[in-house]
C-alpha cells in the first residue's frame, strides 16, 4: 500500500525502511531552525523551514496541553502563540522518537535559549506527558497482559 506523503509527510522510523527513497522531500532526522507560522493548540504548531516547500505540523515532545474545548485550552494556545508565533525557533529532534502516532513531527522547541515545553509546564499551561495519568488507577488487565511482555 503506497504512503500518502501529502497527508503524512513524516515517516516513522519503521516506515523509513520501506518508503524513504520514495519520499518526495527530506525526512527530518536532525535538529533544524524553523519559523512558527501557526499555533494549533498548547502543544501543536505549524512550522516552515528552508529545506521544504510546504508548512507542516509538529507536536512538542513529552508535552500535554489541554485541548481547546477543555478548561485552560484556549489560554494555553494563546500563551504559546504570544510566545513563538512568527518567531524563528530551534527544533531539537530525538532520532529514536521523531514522529508520533498521528504522523506529526515530534521535537523540543527552543526559543531564545529556553525550552518552550518546559516553560509551558512551569507556567501551568501544560504538563509533562508522563504526568497525565497521575492520580488515576492503572488498568491492571492492560498492565498484566502477557502479550505485551512476549512481543
Amino acid at each position: 500500500m503506497p504512503h500518502d506523503f501529502k497527508k503524512y509527510p513524516e515517516l516513522t522510523n519503521k516506515q523509513m525502511q520501506f518508503y524513504y527513497f520514495e519520499s518526495p522531500h527530506k525526512q527530518i532526522t536532525e535538529n533544524f531552525r524553523a519559523r512558527v507560522v501557526k499555533v494549533h493548540d498548547g502543544d501543536t504548531i505549524r512550522i516552515t523551514c528552508n529545506f521544504r516547500d510546504f508548512d507542516f505540523s509538529m507536536k512538542l515532545t513529552n508535552l500535554q496541553a489541554p485541548e481547546l474545548w477543555e478548561a485552560g485550552g484556549i489560554e494555553s494556545r494563546d500563551w504559546l502563540a504570544e510566545k513563538i508565533l512568527g518567531e524563528e525557533v530551534d527544533v531539537v529532534i530525538n532520532p529514536a522518537e521523531r514522529v508520533e502516532k498521528w504522523g506529526r513531527l515530534l521535537g523540543n522547541i527552543i526559543f531564545q535559549g529556553v525550552d518552550v515545553g518546559e516553560e509551558s509546564v512551569n507556567t501551568g499551561h501544560g504538563k509533562w506527558w508522563w504526568d497525565k495519568e497521575e492520580g488515576k488507577f492503572p488498568d491492571l488487565n492492560k498492565e498484566l497482559d502477557t502479550r505485551i511482555w512476549l512481543s
